[in-house]
């Protein structure tokens, strides 16, 4: 029995829809190490830099990556990726100290600001801002990496963080810019403005007229305090007490990475073979709804116009066929939705597992429990307790 035109097309179409191949993401096996500086810089023109904690970026989200996105885990990962980060900076050892900031309260010579725009397992994308104490911003830039099944191979884990080239190519990138842009007046005088703008936290008045901004508010040094300043040199002195409180967090962070990486290398590792069958899901099912509707209009056309019998139960068949695919569309959304609610749970569980814990200082215990942005907020209190008591009346 020879099928009308129509009929004919429609059981093309679905084959062509069915019998696709899959795309296949072109994952990148290239690694790229951190540069070191051939030079061997003094340790005065070695800037010190700060990495705030990262913006998990919940508004940022794409619509696709909604429902496979889970926000306790990215809040997790605000906390994980900054410090894997600062660790790569200190390890190039082509800067002074590197800390992970809880805030911007301590100004630092370089600040670095990042925003996770995607990570599922098998992609990380995030966008890093950079400026220096002035004001002056360096540049932003956003980094992506696909990586393979390979990265979470256990010896490769042992050896780097799956996605490390990424803070492989920020700390590259940072260095180029020192290396091209800056000379050794403009960064003792970034070094400067630092200590200044510390200076003018605790005693606004003594340190008003140091310095200036221009018009694009970056900072330019008015005056210079003398060497033997008595003002001055407590102001170090009160420095010097928080970095050692800031290198107390650092305590803290290295806790949490340590006790994270288990269970969210797990979690990415889980992650990565979900994300890729969740793609493959939809656009399975995709292709099943498109073959089905096309089987459907060509099965009616055929019922309604055929002028034989035959004509017209091989359209109803058609008809039949199409609405089975687009049901089969359905169960495999079905399917997609239990994949994406194993995700949650493993959300879920990496909550608890990455739980705060306490650190003791010198004096006294503190709870680092997710406030730790409150908890120096306290500290810095008690840094200007501590200057007012040194200073006495005035």
């Amino acid at each position: 029995m020879k099928l009308p035109n129509k009929q004919l097309f429609g059981i093309v179409l679905i084959a062509l829809f069915l019998n696709a191949c899959a795309t296949h993401t072109v994952k990148s096996t290239t690694y790229t190490p951190v540069i070191q500086d051939s030079q061997n810089v003094p340790e005065e023109l070695l800037l010190d830099v700060g990495v705030n904690i990262f913006d998990p970026g919940l508004d940022e989200i794409l619509d696709e990556e909604e429902e496979t996105t889970n926000g306790q885990i990215r809040v997790a990962e605000s906390r994980y990726a900054p410090y894997l980060l600062a660790e790569t900076l200190q390890r190039s050892a082509n800067w002074g100290i590197v800390r992970v900031m809880p805030n911007d309260a301590s100004p630092m010579d370089v600040l670095v600001n990042g925003t996770i725009l995607q990570s599922n397992g098998e992609a990380m994308t995030m966008r890093v801002q950079v400026q220096d104490s002035k004001g002056r911003e360096w540049y932003t830039r956003e980094y992506h990496e696909v990586i393979s099944q390979f990265s979470y191979d256990p010896q490769q884990r042992q050896q780097n963080d799956p996605f490390q080239v990424i803070y492989n190519k920020i700390a590259n990138d940072l260095l180029a810019y020192r290396q091209s842009e800056l000379n050794s007046r403009e960064i003792l005088e970034i070094r400067t403005v630092s200590e200044m703008l510390f200076a003018q936290r605790f005693a606004e008045d003594a340190f008003a007229n140091y310095l200036t901004q221009d018009r694009d508010g970056i900072y330019q040094l008015a005056a210079l305090p003398a060497d033997n300043d008595p003002l001055m040199n407590r102001i170090r002195n009160i420095r010097e007490r928080d970095f050692m409180f800031i290198d107390t967090v650092q305590d803290y962070y290295a806790t949490y990475v340590r006790q994270m990486r288990l269970p969210y290398d797990s979690w990415r590792e889980q992650s990565y073979v979900e994300t890729i069958e969740l793609r493959e899901l939809r656009d399975s099912a995709r292709r099943r709804f498109i073959a089905g509707t096309a089987a459907v209009i060509g099965g009616l056309a055929a019922a309604t116009q055929g002028g034989t019998y035959g004509a017209q139960a091989s359209g109803v068949v058609g008809v039949g066929a199409g609405a089975y695919l687009i049901k089969s569309g359905f169960d495999k959304q079905a399917e997609a939705q239990i994949h994406m609610e194993a995700l949650e749970e493993l959300g879920q569980s990496l909550e608890t597992a990455v739980a705060p814990r306490v650190i003791n200082l010198d004096d006294r215990t503190i709870t680092l429990s997710g406030t730790v942005e409150e908890q120096y907020t306290q500290w810095r209190e008690i840094l200007a307790d501590l200057y007012a008591t040194e200073v006495g009346p005035q």
